[in-house]
Formats: structure tokens, sequence, C-alpha cells
């Protein structure tokens, strides 16, 4: 067990419940800008053909947002030929003013010239046959030419992503990194082991029917029906064994399903983000033998397909596995009816030994997701691309995406809801013309955060708060941020965020005696300009014995989380949301990040201690907060007992490479701009990494109630630096 270790005398008597994030967020290195609520959309219409209309007009079009009728601010049509490369538009009738109330919209000659900025080649986990179909489709989409007018990356997807190239127009390089899709084994998977065949459900009811006529003939009596009563045993015991198999079984599927659909919609993901800040209408080309999205991945699918919208990203999906010699859809018919037999018989025997029927019905759910066209006809409908499939050969029907690609009206319309709540809004395009298809995506959560990072859907309540600045403050939140200034992460800077658990809603289970919660944090970072840098955020669903939650309800939530932030000054928001009850709270801090270098003397953020923890000798943790074997918790802003005798604080100095000279250490304290004490203190030698943590102790007998500035200042000779931290003390 780990021993705690108290720096100050102040005693939590919670239990405080610390879930990590990861040290390291999938936005490093991009950015969101808060910018226009514009709303692009590209749109492809085609005739009956198939074939690409190209004579419409803005008065053609009617655009609906959730029912209401939006104004088209621009329009034009983009095509990939030279002859038709310039903008085409509605002849513009001028207004009294003398200005046409519908812009061209501005393009730089290449987005003109090409109509697409780039393409993502995208293979999932393929078997031999499938891979074979998608690098044969590949190479035909390629074509011969030595230079490609859009620039095109070739991704992979296993249990993890693989960049095979990077956009690029040399067709040579994308021909290279396609053979290497050609060759690459994906993991293998069992086959699902928990299908209810005819044949299963018939042994299944033949035992289940020996159960029940064993029990009948044991209630007869005599020496006939002590036998039965032991056929029945024998045969209820079988019955029992098949039916754990089967569970076993079921919940291994349920288990795979979600370890494959993760990294499917992750993969996605990842390749969309990376195309957010293109400009010009982008795609992917995702080669799949098909996208089962199980219960626990749909609302990470989800998010996919509204970031491929927010980064104006259309999906093209083709099923690699060709023409199937057995219809998906036929199969999870024909298992839910075998069930459903199995179900009825189970109810007329004497015994039912199955669980609840809920089990049977939330099984029957999950085989209606189990057809893999499904989910690739969903991301290709809703994000105004493609479905291909029902076919061995693939690349005739890449024509027509060529088409789509190259060819497609561009407009844009203000929302008349100015109201960004988070919420999904419906568009719905019509065309003022018969005898026309019409390809766009289907609508957008009101977030007004620029492009940058993908919006997860747990996210988009606390980023609505944000944007508008408002919350209901029902969560009391303590935030704070910390720079460690390493030599291997010069910007390094924390994020803590502390809230009791009482304040978010959980919910009980009487009948399964549990509980569970659904709620969020998210924090942006904002620079000197007021613009998103990162974005990180955690959602939590904590569960477990419904005899536990008076415990949990008594503890504390920490959120951790780190980044490599450039130097600067930054403001930190901070959103927690709880799902059931709609609470949300905001909080605000601010961070500096000082222009460091290895050749500099350096100074880390003081850290007000509050408590410290002990850990084992064989744990291993890389932590700015850890001073020697034991890992500190920071103080987020809590005033400090008078009572508590002394106050715990925590700093690490970084001498300049290259020095030789033992830093100075001044501590000073003040009060209302006035020093009221300056201390000179030693530092230990460098620890083997070369650092200096440093902690210390300042006694409270002596100072009365009020607010205080710890200044923290160290000199060598290769320069010196100094931090400094506010406190409150109160009786």
């Amino acid at each position: 067990m780990r021993k705690v270790v108290f720096l100050a005398v102040v005693v939590m008597t919670v239990l405080t419940i610390v879930i990590f994030g990861q040290s390291q967020s999938t936005e490093r290195e991009q950015k969101l800008t808060i910018g226009t609520s514009e709303v692009p959309l590209d749109i492809v219409v085609k005739d009956k053909k198939g074939k690409p209309i190209r004579d419409l007009k803005a008065s053609d079009f009617e655009v609906y947002e959730d029912g209401v009728k939006q104004q088209i601010e621009s329009f034009r049509l983009i095509t990939k030929s030279a002859s038709s490369s310039t903008k085409t538009e509605e002849p513009l009738p001028v207004t009294p003013t003398g200005t046409s109330p519908i812009k061209p919209i501005p393009t730089k000659s290449r987005d003109v010239e090409t109509g697409i900025s780039a393409v993502a080649l995208v293979f999932d986990r393929l078997n031999t046959d499938a891979r074979k179909r998608a690098h044969t489709a590949a190479m035909s989409y390629l074509g011969q030419a030595e230079q490609q007018e859009s620039y095109m990356g070739v991704f992979s997807i296993n249990l993890g992503l693989s960049t095979l190239q990077n956009y690029t127009t040399q067709t040579a390089l994308i021909r290279k990194a396609i053979d290497r899709a050609g060759i690459m084994a994906s993991s293998t998977f069992d086959q699902p082991g928990g299908i209810v065949t005819a044949d299963k459900a018939q042994m299944m009811n033949q035992t289940s029917a020996a159960v029940a006529g064993a029990i009948q003939a044991a209630s007869g009596g005599g020496a006939a029906a002590a036998s039965a009563g032991s056929a029945a045993g024998a045969a209820s015991v079988d019955l029992q064994f098949q039916q754990m198999e089967l569970r076993t079984k079921e919940t291994f599927d349920v288990l795979q399903r979600d370890q494959q659909g993760y990294a499917t919609v992750n993969g996605l993901m990842a390749v969309i983000s990376s195309m957010q800040r293109l400009p010009g209408r982008k795609a992917v080309m995702f080669f799949s033998e098909g996208a089962v999205i199980p219960p626990n991945v749909r609302q990470q699918f989800r998010s996919v397909i509204n970031n491929a919208n927010r980064a104006n990203v259309s999906v093209y999906t083709i099923d690699s596995a060709g023409l199937r010699a057995e219809s998906t859809t036929a199969a999870s018919r024909d298992e839910i009816n075998n069930r459903s037999r199995m179900r009825m018989d189970n109810l007329d025997s004497a015994m039912r030994t199955s669980g609840p029927l809920t089990t049977g019905l939330e099984r029957n759910e999950d085989l209606i997701n189990l057809n893999p066209q499904n989910g690739l006809m969903q991301l290709a409908q809703e994000t105004g691309g493609q479905f291909i499939g029902d076919t061995n050969n693939i690349a005739p029907r890449l024509k027509q995406v060529d088409e789509d690609l190259n060819t497609y009206y561009m407009m844009t319309y203000v929302p008349t809801n100015q109201n960004f709540d988070g919420k999904f809004r419906t568009i719905n395009v019509k065309l003022n013309r018969g005898g026309a298809d019409l390809q766009s995506r289907k609508g957008y959560y009101a977030v007004n955060v620029g492009s940058g990072t993908p919006v997860l859907y747990y996210e988009t309540p606390a980023l609505a708060a944000l944007s508008a600045g408002r919350g209901d403050n029902s969560i009391p939140i303590k935030t704070a941020s910390f720079n460690f200034p390493e030599v291997a992460h010069l910007g390094r800077t924390t994020f803590s965020v502390e809230m009791p658990a009482n304040a978010f809603s959980f919910i009980e289970d009487k009948v399964k005696k549990t509980y569970g919660s659904d709620f969020s944090v998210v924090v942006l970072v904002k620079d000197e300009n007021k613009q998103v840098v990162r974005k990180i955020s955690t959602h939590y669903t904590l569960d477990g014995p419904l005899d536990q939650l008076p415990k949990m309800k008594n503890g504390l939530i920490l959120f951790y989380r780190e980044e490599d932030l450039p130097p600067g000054h930054f403001d930190i928001e901070v959103a927690a949301y709880d799902l059931p009850t709609n609470k949300i709270s905001i909080r605000k801090a601010t961070i500096d990040v000082p222009d460091a270098n290895e050749n500099k003397l350096r100074l880390s953020s003081i850290t007000l201690v509050k408590r410290g923890e002990q850990l084992a000798k064989d744990q291993k943790l890389d932590s700015p907060f850890l001073f020697g074997d034991v890992l500190l918790y920071p103080n987020l802003g809590e005033p400090i007992s008078k009572a508590a005798k002394q106050l715990g604080f925590f700093f690490t100095v970084y001498p300049a490479k290259g020095s030789t000279f033992a830093p100075a250490l001044t501590v000073e304290l003040s009060q209302g701009g006035k020093v009221i004490a300056s201390v000179p203190l030693k530092l230990p030698a460098p620890n083997e990494s070369g650092k200096l943590p440093y902690v210390g102790n300042l006694p409270l007998e002596s100072l009365a109630p009020g607010d205080y500035d710890m200044r923290v200042a160290v000199r060598t000779d290769k320069g010196s630096a100094s931090r400094t931290t506010k406190f409150t003390i109160v009786p």
C-alpha cells in the first residue's frame, strides 16, 4: 500500500479519484481559429445518366437549415478542365446601392484548375482477395500521368494508422505507396463465434425440451420419477453449459468488434483532421470490406461524419469485398429468427435459464448493425460522397467518383440562427429543376470554433458554452497550469482541473445494483490573439457497484494533461459538462511560457503543494511533479488555512548547458506590493538528470490572513530567472 506523505498540515478527508489523460494529445501542432460563421457547401449535381450538370444558377438552389430557408451568399461552378475553369455564376441583379447580393468565391488559380485540393486513399484491414481488388482499382484511378492534378496521400489502417505516402502530386511515389498497401498483411481476427445458426438453435431447443419432459415425468412420483428427475438434472446442466458457451463467444465477438471499430474510426478521424486546413474540396477514398459499427463505437463514428462535414471532406466508400456469396442482411435476419424460435421454446418449457428477456433484445439490436455495408453507406451518404459496392470490378465506378471530385458547385451561406449552442443542424439543399440527382453534406454541429482539430461528439455542449461565455457554475471547478522548461520539452506545460464528484449526477440501476455517470471536461488554450492553439478533453463514463456510490460521491475528479507550448502568454478556459442534467460550469486561468533554450538558466512555475504520495519502489513515472519517490499534488487555488502551520512549495531549477556555477536562490514574500521577507536558500546538488528540484515549507504562524505573493529568483554566471505565484491565507 502506498504511504501518503503530507508536506503541509492540511488534512484531506475525501477520497481522491485521479484520472490521468495522455500526456500528448492528437491535436498537437494544430491550431483552431475562431472565425466566420459562414457555412460552405459543395454540391454535386448529375442527370439521370450520371453526367454532371454544369449550367445551374444560384436561383436554381434553395438551402434550408433546420427547415428554415437561408440566403445564399456566394455561388460558383468549379471544374477541372481548363475550358471551364473560369468561374461560372448566375448573372447577379444589381441592388439600388449598386452591389450584388451574391458574391463570387475568391480562389487561387490552382484551386480553380483542379477543383479539389487533396485526395486521401485509405486502405482498411483487407483479406487477400479484397486487397487485390482495392489495389487494382486504386491503380486504375491513378492513371498513367506523371503528375497528378490533385495532391494524393496513401494511408493504411490496421490496429493503428500508417502513412504510406504523404500528400504529393508525383505519380511514381503514389504508385509505390499503393503497391505497398497491396501487399501489407492485416491483423487477423476470429470469425464471429456467437452466431446462432439453425442447427445450434435446434440443439439448444432439444436440450430445453428434454429438461421440460424430464421435469414433467418426475412430478408423477415413484421409481420412474426418480430416474426422470436425475435425467432432468443432467439435461439442465447440459443446457446451462451450452448457453454459457454461447454467451462467452458473444462477449468475445463484441470486444473484438469494438477493437476493430475503434481502430477504423480513429484512423479515419486522423486522416480527415489532417485535411481540415486545406482549401477547396477534399475527399477520402476508403477501401474496406465493411464498417461494422458496434454500439460502443457509434458515437465516435458520428464524430467522424461530423468532422468530415466541418472539414468539407467527402468520403467515398468502396466495398472491396466485391460480390458477396450471401446477403449480410439475410445472415443477420436468419440469426434473429433462430434466436426468436429458441426464445419461444424456452418460454414454453418448464424452466428458462437464458437470463432476462432484454438480453435477447440487446443481441438483436447488435445484429441489426452487423451488416458491413451499412456503415460504409452511412459514411458516404452523410458526407456528400458515394458508396460503391456489390461489384468485383471497382475501377469503372471510380471514374464516376473522379467526375464528382472535379465538377461541383460551391456555395456559402451565413446561418440565420447565430446561437451556436452545440446542437446538430440539418442541412437540406433543394434543386428547382427535375431530372437531377444531388449530393451534399447533411448537416453540422453548431459550434463557433474554426478548423484545426476534430470536434468529438461529447465536446459540443462545452465548446458552445465556452464560445458564448455562459455557464450555470453549478459544478465547482478549480484549475491551474504549470510550466516546466525541460531540455527535451522547453514548453512542457501541465493542465490540472479538480472537481467534487458529487457535483455530477450518477444514475442508479436498482436491478443490476450498479451506478453510472456521463460527463466531460474540455480545455481550450488561447494565445495572445485569442486564437485557440490547443483543445484537450476527456469523456468520463464512470461506473461501479451501487454500494460504492457514497464513497465515489465523497471523492474528487482530477483531470490532468500535458502539452508542449511555444513561448507566450496563454489564457486557459475550462468547461465541465454533466450530460444527464445539462449542468455546465466554466473557469479561466492563465499561464506564461518564457522564451527558453538549453543555454539559458531556467526555472519552473512555483507549485504550492496540497499533498504528496509516496510511490512504490518499482513504480516508474515521468511527471514534473515528482520529487524523489514522492508525487506532489498541486494546490489549484484553494485558500490556505492558517491552522495548517506551514505551506509547502515546489519548483525545479534547470542549469544552463555547460554552467559550473552553483545557482544562488532567494525566496521573497510580499503583501500589497511591499516585501515583508526575503530569504537566501541553498539549492541541493543536481540529480542524475541535471535538474535541481526543490521542496520547501513556509511557516504561517507569523502571517496574518490575507493575500500574498511568493517570488523565487535564481542567478548564475549564465543569467537569472524568476517566477511568482499568489496565495491567500484564511483564519
